[in-house]
Formats: C-alpha cells, structure tokens, sequence
C-alpha cells in the first residue's frame, strides 16, 4: 500500500485536457507490466487513482495517458518534469494478445479507451505475421481529441486497417461521422476465427460487443476493460465491486460472456 517514488521524466501534452506523462522510479528497476494492467498514482498532498499503462519507455519508466477529469488527475495533469509522485503497482488482469494468434483481431476505442489498447496495437505490431487481418476501430469526439495520432499513422502502414469516426466534425474532416459502433460493419473479418479487445464507455463497449455477437464473435472472446471506483487496488476496499468481481483483482479486463450479465444489472 506504500507509493514507490517516481519522477516525471516529461510531460507532453495530448490534448485540450490530456497529457501523457512518462515516469521512472526512482530506486531500482521499474516493475514488469502486461498489456492492460493499470498502477495507482499518487499525487501529493491530493489523492490516488487508477490510470492504465500505456506503454514503457526506452529508459524502462511506464507511458501514462491521463485526462483531468477530477482533484487528483488534474494535479497530475499539472505534474511538471522533475516532479515526484507515488506509484504502486502493475494490478490487475491483462489483455491475453498471444490468445489471438492465428485469428484475426478486433481492436475496438472509444475516447481514452485508446490509452489502455495501445499496448496491444504495440504487441500486434511488433508480431504482425502472427495474427490474421488486424482492424483498429477508434471513436472520438472531434479531430483535435483524437489520441496519438502519430501511432495510428504508423500502424496504418504497418498492415492495420485503422479506421477513425468522429462525433464532431471540423471543417478539414473527411472520415465517418457517428459512433464507433458505425464501423463494425466496415471491417473484415472471419467470426468464428476473431478475437477482439474492446475498451472505452460501458455503453460504447457493450454496443461494440453486442454487434459483434450478432455477427458471430464468440463472447468468450470479446474482452472488455471495466472501469469502476478503485480505490486500494489490492481488493481490500471493496470499491470497484461488480456483482461477484472486485475489478482491481478479477479485473479490469474481463470476457464478455462473463460480464454482459453484470452489466445489465442496473446499478443504484
């Protein structure tokens, strides 16, 4: 339950309200972490939450994509190279990517759900010849909040079929306009030989699954990542409890087939 000191090694910022920080400990080496992981970061003197890894950096620290949203985000998000802040962690369950060889993949993002794929994109990337054919669908408010950019022109080169919607459109925007859900219909891909990682709004997520259930993707193999309030990441606190799971433990990546039930109890 102790914070590790990390230092901000930069802060780059995505968007209007976005930043990705790198951070690296301070004492000994960074601690390994699977795609889909999150640590809790600390802010001093305000709080801590949960925020997914998105990727390490060549110096081993951890890539962190954070949206001001509260106290303690927007402290973070005001975090200046040099500063220090606490980090527990890798938690959690992760994205089972090397389940997916041999079948082709679905990588679905809706608003900052990207953060929390990246990794996944990285691992499908750097083992292409493995998989089948490869779709990144990604849903965003407007062309300024897209995230990294830079990354899906890289993968797009890379043999994955990247396709963007907006809700919002600017002026200079040629790409579909609406929900992500609109370009489930626009992929390729074998059913019953598709493996898909979905992250993003719980609605959004459960659109995304349900149209791809109807199309004949296994649940089985639909996996979400399922946001609730963590509070200690340990399974202590009870927080972040959905029905039978306590998502910091069993969580936040989880089967649809065992979470579609869950979430369609409605929650007081």
């Amino acid at each position: 339950m102790t914070p590790a000191p990390f230092r901000v090694r930069s802060r780059r910022p995505v968007r209007a309200d976005t930043v990705s920080l790198t951070l690296e400990p301070v004492e000994g080496p960074c601690p390994p972490f699977l795609p889909g992981q999150f640590t809790m970061i600390y802010a001093r003197g305000v709080g801590e939450i949960p925020i997914s890894i998105s990727g390490r950096t060549r110096a081993g620290g951890y890539l962190q994509t954070i949206r001001a949203v509260g106290a303690v985000s927007r402290a973070l998000c005001h975090a200046r190279r040099g500063d220090l802040v606490g980090v527990r962690g890798p938690y959690g369950t992760a994205w089972d990517v090397p389940a997916a060889a041999g079948m082709d993949v679905v990588v679905a993002a809706g608003g900052l759900g990207l953060a929390a794929l990246r990794p996944v994109v990285r691992e499908l990337v750097a083992h292409r010849s493995r998989y089948g054919r490869i779709s990144l669908i990604v849903g965003t408010r407007a062309p300024m909040t897209l995230l990294y950019p830079r990354d899906l022109a890289r993968w797009s080169h890379a043999g994955i079929d990247v396709q963007v919607t907006v809700d919002h459109p600017d002026h200079a925007w040629q790409g579909p306009v609406g929900l992500v859900t609109r370009l489930v219909d626009r992929i390729v891909f074998e059913p019953r030989r598709t493996a898909a990682f979905v992250c993003g709004p719980e609605a959004m997520m459960c659109a995304v699954a349900d149209d791809l259930v109807r199309r004949g993707v296994p649940a089985a193999r639909i996996v979400l990542s399922l946001e609730r309030n963590m509070k200690c990441g340990v399974g202590r606190c009870g927080h972040c409890q959905l029905g039978p799971l306590l998502l910091c433990l069993d969580g936040p990546v989880v089967s649809y087939e065992r979470a579609a039930r869950l979430l369609a109890v409605k929650e007081l």
